[in-house]
């Protein structure tokens, strides 16, 4: 059974829109472990559009389950990520101009940085995930500098347009997860995971978790926030 982590950035979003202090972030992580989920993810963005740095402070001091701190390779954000010690940190590619991530970090492609953030983290005890697409050679890349945690993106799964572009791209996050794991490899998922597609990923034998917010949050303003984990730890624990 995939554990739950539940990423609360869109409560912070809602906040900003009127600028105040309402609705609070630390409030709703806290609901959210009361209705049953494993950890609290929340992603410090460089230009703090939904949390900031306050927030990510209080959730440290304030929560009982893991801690996974979303972040970019930026270094200001790497320092803040240190000195606030998050249970773990999930590195993820980051565009200003984007409305949410759009693809996965390319390991190949920063194979040296990454391994030098990692042992930062790794020094500390804090681990350290990376958020990729579904393919094996970002994998072997994660495998070659010593990374044990990935998460894998689910957004082009999510996005599909028909039952047969859906097929395609769950076949390649199973190959893919199913790769990783018999590489020992821990397994994450998520991006756009919602109550009508979550089944069969969380299906998937041995995925350690599934880390989703804006459904979440979204299915919250109708129904309220405990009942809305409650729902969605019930679809992933069929």
């Amino acid at each position: 059974m995939p554990k739950l982590g539940v990423n609360i950035d869109h409560v912070a979003t809602l906040r900003q829109a009127r600028g105040g202090k309402e609705p609070d972030v630390i409030e709703a992580a806290l609901i959210c472990e009361s209705a049953g989920c494993d950890s609290i993810v929340a992603h410090l963005r460089e230009d703090r559009r939904h949390i900031n740095d306050n927030d990510i402070i209080g959730l440290r001091r304030s929560i009982s389950t893991r801690f996974n701190l979303e972040m970019s390779m930026n270094c200001e954000i790497v320092d803040i990520a240190l000195k606030i010690g998050p249970d773990q940190i999930t590195l993820v590619p980051e565009k200003r101009q984007e409305l949410t991530t759009e693809g996965g970090l390319s390991v190949k492609k920063y194979e040296k940085k990454l391994a030098k953030i990692a042992e930062l983290f790794n020094k500390k005890g804090i681990d350290v995930s990376i958020f990729i697409d579904p393919d094996k050679d970002e994998i072997r890349s994660a495998i070659y500098i010593g990374i044990g945690v990935i998460e894998i993106h689910t957004g082009s799964y999510s996005l599909a347009e028909n039952k047969k572009s859906q097929k395609k791209e769950f076949n390649k996050i199973k190959e893919a997860a199913e790769y990783a794991m018999s590489n020992g490899l821990i397994v994450n998922a998520g991006h756009g995971l919602n109550y009508t597609n979550v089944k069969r990923i969380a299906d998937i034998k041995g995925i350690n978790e599934l880390n989703i917010g804006h459904s979440i949050i979204s299915r919250a303003v109708f129904i309220g926030i405990p009942k809305a984990v409650k729902e969605m730890r019930a679809l992933i624990s069929i």
